[in-house]
């Protein structure tokens, strides 16, 4: 039983691999870039929609509404990269129901990289919505003393926010695996379907903490503007 799918190595070239995590992580990425093409390609504004189009409206309508409910002004500007982050995460682990398939979240490596996305976000957008000297003016606010510990915490959130994933995500399967071995009929069909349960969950409170710190980064660079 593999711990991760990093150990599923299809192709080497010196250092290079070609590994599941990476396959698989095409697969979704190629999936949800279809199937946007698919829906969107014959979108209307009339009355009468196709039920994908009006599938796809909710899903943005849900991710942008809570945006804004977290305390964000003008969610739109932020519904790109949270709804991809979101969407991604949760079609990564919804897809384990097929055999072989194996979560790139499960790769400490893909939330590594998706937790580094969210850590360069932040700044992205409190510089672009205060200006980059407001921005570097919070980290030493009240103090210039507490530059090294906002720096820490801006470092061990996102540390954290990979582990989190990657461990839920990760120990699900290793649980999912003994019980197919131990007890093979019904109960492991019950933990799959909370498995997927608890996949969307995960997405979600992923997409949740990467819109907190952003708001975080955006409200505190309005307050020392303001100051």
């Amino acid at each position: 039983m593999e711990l991760s799918p990093d150990e599923v190595v299809y192709w080497t070239f010196g250092y290079a691999k070609l590994n599941k995590t990476i396959v698989t992580t095409w697969f979704i990425i190629f999936f949800l870039s279809f199937f946007s093409w698919l829906v969107t390609r014959k979108m209307t504004n009339g009355i009468e929609i196709s039920r994908w189009q009006n599938f796809l409206e909710i899903v943005v309508g849900g991710i942008r509404d809570q945006i804004g409910n977290i305390g964000i002004k003008e969610p739109e500007k932020y519904i790109g990269f949270i709804g991809t982050l979101f969407l991604f995460i949760a079609t990564s682990n919804i897809a384990t129901i097929f055999p072989w398939y194996d979560a790139p979240t499960g790769s400490l490596s893909t939330t590594i990289g998706l937790a580094f996305m969210v850590f360069c976000a932040v700044p992205f957008y409190g510089i672009a919505q205060k200006g980059i000297f407001p921005y570097l003016k919070s980290y030493i606010q009240p103090t210039v003393i507490m530059l090294p510990f906002n720096i820490i915490t801006e470092v061990s959130r996102t540390f954290a926010l990979a582990i989190r994933l990657f461990g839920n995500i990760m120990s699900g399967s290793i649980i999912l695996a003994i019980l197919l071995s131990i007890v093979p009929l019904l109960f492991p069909i019950i933990m799959t379907v909370l498995g997927l349960l608890t996949g969307i969950i995960q997405a979600f409170i992923f997409a949740v903490l990467s819109t907190v710190y952003i708001a975080a980064a955006v409200q505190n660079k309005e307050k020392v503007k303001s100051n």
